[in-house]
């Protein structure tokens, strides 16, 4: 719950091994957010380099860091169960996400959304992972009926109260568009920008990911067909 003390927004940028990316990113979303009552939660993943110390210190910023790397979803999960904000943005520490684009998604929240997707209309990146992406959020998307394009895009906004219905699980980032929409709240997408790495490469690759987001996909269908779905009539 917010409070007279609580900023209005707060952003969640979860990191590891970005020691050259973070002070640039910092500072862009300063420039982005200028105006706006806001906070930064960087979530350091267990970085090995100097990620922590490149952070510039501020009233506004914290810092949560792990002792060892855990993965994004726990680097998520931590940064908005932290957040003070009514509005909740995240966004990656690569420099892919373009932070010009957070105002365009508050301006969503403001008309009405509980939860802004941006969606890669011009991706950066190789075709092989253009193409394998494609075919996830494909497969995904008409499994778990959340109808979101991109669910890959980690910018998002949210209102607080969809923190509720997240499910702390490995791979929880990739769901997020359908717990959040399996709890009866309203999403919307957006076009956002991306923009090639500058520096350093992926740290969360391929790998047999497609192999385990397949098996959380099962997962999260069945949570969401069990869900509990009640109105309360009235309390006395």
């Amino acid at each position: 719950m917010q409070t007279p003390s609580s900023p209005a927004v707060s952003v969640v940028v979860p990191l590891f091994n970005e020691e050259k990316n973070v002070p640039i990113l910092q500072a862009e979303l300063n420039a982005a957010l200028k105006g706006f009552d806001y906070e930064i939660i960087f979530v350091d993943d267990g970085s090995v380099d100097g990620t922590v110390y490149r952070i510039e210190a501020a009233p506004n910023v914290q810092v949560i860091r792990f002792a060892k790397n855990t993965g994004q979803s726990a680097a998520i999960y931590a940064g908005v169960t932290t957040a003070r904000g009514a509005t909740a943005v995240l966004i990656d520490g690569d420099l892919q996400n373009d932070p010009a684009d957070i105002p365009r998604l508050l301006a969503e929240i403001a008309r009405g959304a509980d939860l802004v997707c941006g969606y890669r209309a011009r991706r950066k990146d190789t075709r092989v992972k253009r193409l394998t992406s494609w075919i996830a959020n494909a497969v995904r998307s008409r499994f778990t009926k959340d109808g979101v394009r991109d669910t890959g895009c980690t910018l998002k906004a949210m209102r607080r109260e969809c923190v509720d219905a997240l499910v702390p699980f490995k791979g929880m980032h990739r769901f997020i568009p359908a717990l959040v929409k399996g709890a009866g709240y309203r999403l919307v997408e957006i076009p956002v920008n991306h923009r090639p790495r500058r520096f350093g490469h992926s740290k969360y690759g391929l790998g047999d990911r497609a192999w385990r987001a397949t098996i959380d996909m099962f997962g999260v269908r069945w949570l969401l067909s069990r869900r509990l779905n009640y109105k309360i009539r009235e309390r006395t």
